[in-house]
């Protein structure tokens, strides 16, 4: 225990990190196996999701949710509004930057709603129908939701196990 708490000077953060990510990447794993899906976009959206410190990770979560909402159902509409035409993709993405940054207005994850949006449109211009390409881009909104979701849980159980110091200064250390 010694060795551990040289390596890591007293701050256990980064283990707790890890613990969290491997119980939700697991989870993530196994459930993209029972639905047969590709557990990237969930895993991706369960790292940028979570935190060691449940305050911090709540906030991610409501920002990553939110901006990714809006990315994704902008990239629903232009696939069923243009189909599946790569013009829609810059298009698209230039409209959600602007909506986010403008309308929404929640900087933390921002760049999250034309990251989404590109990541719905690219699964809609895989599929070469509007139809197909719907499906598929919801397919993958589900996906990244579920990884906020799950990483949310994982964060939250981690947590409950093994809680860590707030990481802000009390007034007795000063």
């Amino acid at each position: 225990m010694k060795t551990l708490d040289r390596l890591t000077k007293g701050d256990a953060h980064g283990i707790h990190y890890a613990v969290s990510i491997f119980f939700a990447t697991a989870v993530l794993w196994v459930l993209s196996q029972s639905v047969q899906s590709s557990p990237v976009w969930a895993i991706s959206s369960m790292v940028a999701t979570s935190d060691p410190l449940m305050k911090q990770a709540v906030l991610m979560m409501r920002a990553r949710i939110i901006n990714t909402v809006v990315g994704c159902l902008i990239g629903l509409l232009f696939i069923a509004a243009g189909g599946p035409e790569l013009v829609m993709l810059p298009i698209a993405m230039a409209i959600t930057v602007l909506l986010s940054s403008y309308v929404i207005r929640i900087q933390t994850m921002w760049r999250q709603a034309p990251i989404s949006a590109a990541f719905v449109i690219a699964a809609g211009l895989e599929h070469h129908t509007r139809r197909n390409g719907l499906i598929a881009g919801g397919d993958r909104m589900v996906e990244v939701l579920a990884g906020c979701i799950v990483g949310i849980i994982a964060a939250w159980a981690v947590s409950k196990v093994w809680p860590l110091p707030d990481a802000t200064p009390d007034a007795s250390s000063k």
